[in-house]
């Protein structure tokens, strides 16, 4: 007899509802070959057409070293915000009750539904020299808009629900008695959280912060417009990527997009470590409770 729709064979083995293991792996490595693997053997067989020092040359350029520099340094700089602030966002929507609750939890993920170009407008209207925010920064002897701290505002906002999202399921499944044990032990609050909450929640906050920095180092769309795109300033790497392209410079452009791969490649590595450090600490933690 079927429960929830499902047959079973001989009264104990489930029926398979998908195909046996070899078509499944089959389909499944076909699917991965055509829309993963062939794209991105493509942006190294059109690399390999030119020769070692060519592809040193365009990597390496005083030019294309800024876009890195920028790039990445603006990456680390808004995981690290969003680290902090994503942190205390996560913590407020976990431990508290308050009006609107739901109505901000929501506004965490408009990031990731909001086309990116419409945040990079949104982000310049706000933050140019006439914006509801930059005209006071302005004032302040404080340049946000077509700068590198624009890039830095932009990736930040980019980046912020990876962390909350992140930790968030952390603090929800957090034991609290250990918190009430620690308090009732005479620990403060500082102390509390030094040593109870902060050790359960940093792999989360590392997972975040990875997956905020590797989201950020390849964003385009919301960063173009409060960037200012300036050569040796404000120019990131993505964008200097596009420019070859319009230059009909494939192979230069295929050359910095695989620098780009290749970083992407580690960061997405050190995001599964990350992650089954964090799945080995949880065990560790359910073991010894």
């Amino acid at each position: 007899m079927g429960v929830a729709g499902t047959t079973f064979k001989g009264g104990n083995a489930p029926s398979r509802v998908i195909p046996g293991f070899r078509l499944s792996l089959g389909f499944t490595l076909f699917y991965l070959a055509l829309i993963v693997l062939i794209p991105l053997s493509a942006v190294f067989l059109k690399t390999f057409t030119m020769t070692w020092e060519a592809f040193w040359n365009a990597v390496t350029s005083e030019r294309v070293m800024a876009s890195y520099r920028l790039s990445f340094g603006a990456a680390l700089v808004g995981a690290f915000l969003n680290v902090i602030f994503g942190g205390i966002v996560a913590w407020v929507l976990v431990r508290y009750r308050f009006p609107g609750k739901k109505l901000v939890d929501a506004l965490v993920d408009l990031p990731f539904a909001l086309p990116t170009a419409v945040a990079g407008i949104a982000l310049t209207a706000l933050y140019s020299a006439n914006g509801w925010i930059g005209r006071y920064l302005e004032a302040a002897g404080i340049k946000v808009a077509f700068t590198p701290l624009g890039v830095v505002v932009a990736l930040t906002f980019i980046g912020l629900p990876f962390v909350v999202r992140t930790v968030q399921p952390v603090l929800e499944e957090a034991e609290r008695e250990l918190e009430e044990a620690a308090a009732s032990l005479g620990a403060s609050r500082l102390q509390t959280f030094i040593k109870v909450i902060f050790p359960t929640i940093l792999p989360a906050l590392l997972t975040g912060f990875a997956l905020a920095f590797a989201r950020a180092t390849g964003e385009y769309g919301s960063v173009i417009f409060i960037a200012g795109n300036m050569p040796m300033v404000s120019e990131i790497s993505p964008l200097f990527i596009i420019t070859k392209l319009e230059q009909y410079d494939y192979t230069g452009a295929t050359a910095i997009a695989v620098v780009m791969l290749i970083a992407s490649f580690v960061l997405l590595l050190t995001i599964n470590l990350l992650q089954a450090w964090t799945r080995q600490r949880g065990q560790a933690q359910k073991a010894l409770i």
